[in-house]
């Protein structure tokens, strides 16, 4: 009898995704979806989609899903996990929808220590609205409203959201990671599900930054956009996590 070492976790629909070659979205999904597989999470999951690339994830996991508005996904999740404390509920945001209009909402759910586990894509651009600078744009990078790079005193620095949030008193986990070759993202698995394990506990508000691929509109194919983040991206966003509770170390 052959015996199965490799398939589509169970809290993935089996709808191909519609991201771009070499964008690492699909990665970031299957270890959210394993995780949820393996902790026996998948009839009590709700997720909260963004406004961004990734706003169709409702069509790919295979749990109970909410579109939230530009940026809200941490109210939406705060309201849901209030009303339903006993399910696990996570957001699914990119940086243009985390890092900018939703600054306020991220920021305050870490502040109140809702027990929610939000995963945040930074590809250190707008994705879906035509590669424009977003909050995460590393400086000199080139983008379409920023086509001489990004410049220092015209349009600021970029935030490093998970140093940020490490500094409030409610936020209990937070941790940045890549996917960017195969040890990477073992590792980003490993935070991910103790993200969610937190959440599970009840010690408050968890957070995991991914370092990700936008092959499209930083204009280099999926093998030079792998490169790209590995000598760009993780200088300027370190790796590692920034807190964690003394229980779950």
């Amino acid at each position: 009898m052959a015996k199965v070492i490799f398939k589509r976790p169970d809290s993935l629909t089996d709808k191909q995704f519609h991201y771009c070659p070499g964008c690492t979205h699909g990665i970031i999904h299957r270890l959210v979806a394993e995780v949820i597989d393996e902790m026996g999470l998948q009839d009590d999951t709700v997720g909260v989609c963004p406004v961004g690339c990734s706003v169709f994830a409702y069509d790919y996991f295979n749990v109970d899903m909410f579109q939230a508005s530009h940026g809200r996904a941490p109210a939406v999740a705060t309201g849901i996990k209030r009303c339903l404390p006993e399910r696990t509920v996570f957001t699914y945001q990119g940086d243009g929808d985390l890092a900018s209009i939703g600054t306020a909402e991220i920021v305050h759910a870490a502040a109140r220590s809702e027990k929610i586990t939000t995963i945040f894509v930074n590809n250190a651009v707008y994705g879906m609205t035509g590669g424009q600078m977003a909050p995460t744009t590393l400086p000199g990078q080139k983008t379409t409203t920023s086509p001489r790079g990004r410049e220092k005193e015209l349009n600021g620095l970029p935030v490093r959201v998970s140093e940020m949030l490490a500094t409030l008193d409610g936020a209990v986990y937070v941790a940045r990671v890549s996917v960017h070759d195969p040890k990477h993202i073992v590792q980003a698995k490993k935070a991910i599900r103790k993200a969610f394990e937190i959440q599970k506990a009840g010690l408050g508000f968890a957070l995991v930054e991914v370092l990700s691929t936008c092959p499209t509109n930083w204009g280099l194919s999926p093998k030079e956009s792998i490169k790209w983040l590995a000598e760009n991206m993780i200088p300027y966003y370190p790796l590692g996590v920034f807190k964690e509770p003394a229980e779950v170390k």
